[in-house]
């Protein structure tokens, strides 16, 4: 956690802040699920979560949104992702870390290519 020393470190923090509740909010192009029930929480969903609202907000912000939910019954794919689009397509992403995380944002989120050998085969 950042130390806060000044006005400007406040004001800093709470841009941040700010930021990632923008992200959670409002109608976009993509909605984007990170799955966090107890099984993915404990396979690492927390750091994934981490990772895709510090991502999105480098890049891609304005085109989805983050939310959380439950277990989708896939206990041994987590951590999990799904991103929904305006269509009702639904892409879901399996055992996920930082990196990959990294590379959805920019192949599908950004560029609209969905990352096919991350993609759970259901």
């Amino acid at each position: 956690m950042a130390k806060i020393r000044s006005l400007k470190d406040l004001e800093a923090v709470r841009a941040k802040a700010q930021a990632q509740v923008d992200l959670r909010a409002g109608q976009k192009d993509l909605r984007i699920t990170v799955h966090m029930g107890t099984c993915g929480i404990a396979a690492g969903g927390r750091d994934v979560l981490a990772a895709l609202l510090e991502g999105l907000g480098d890049a891609g912000a304005e085109k989805a949104s983050v939310q959380q939910a439950g277990c989708a019954g896939l206990c041994d794919q987590e951590p999990m992702i799904s991103i929904t689009d305006v269509a009702g397509s639904v892409f879901r992403y399996g055992r996920l870390d930082r990196n990959k995380v990294r590379q959805i944002i920019d192949q599908h989120v950004v560029r609209g290519q969905p990352v096919r050998e991350y993609l759970l085969d259901l």
